[in-house]
């Protein structure tokens, strides 16, 4: 369980210095009020835990270890829901109910083909 731990923590520590860094990259390079950054940080990270899962379904590809770094430690540091949530709300108060919508519908809907596709990527990689 404290390896597992320390894993886990490791993989959050460089996940989110990383949706730090992409995420503030991506949002300067627009001047709109939606949250580029975040969304982009999730779906990318939507795609890679789907990559990382399908990896590990057969056990060939990827040991426990490596899921649990990538997936609950990486990615799970790396993706964020409560700044989702944070800025939906932002946009809410803001009475901006377009992005809003786009916000919330875009990032669920585009967040599940990702991790779909993450999926399908996985299996073809194990061909």
């Amino acid at each position: 369980m404290l390896k597992d731990f320390f894993i886990v923590g490791i993989g959050s520590f460089f996940g989110g210095g990383t949706r730090f860094l992409v995420s503030k990259v991506i949002q300067s390079w627009t001047f709109l009020s939606f949250p580029f950054g975040t969304f982009a940080v999730n779906i990318i990270g939507c795609f890679l835990i789907g990559l990382f899962s399908g990896m590990s379904y057969g056990g060939s590809l990827m040991s426990p270890s490596t899921k649990l770094i990538l997936t609950t430690g990486f990615c799970g540091g790396f993706t964020t829901f409560s700044t989702f949530m944070n800025e939906s709300s932002s946009l809410l108060k803001d009475g901006n109910f377009f992005y809003l919508s786009l916000y919330v519908f875009g990032s669920l809907f585009v967040g599940l083909i990702a991790v779909l596709a993450g999926n399908q990527l996985s299996k073809i990689l194990s061909l």
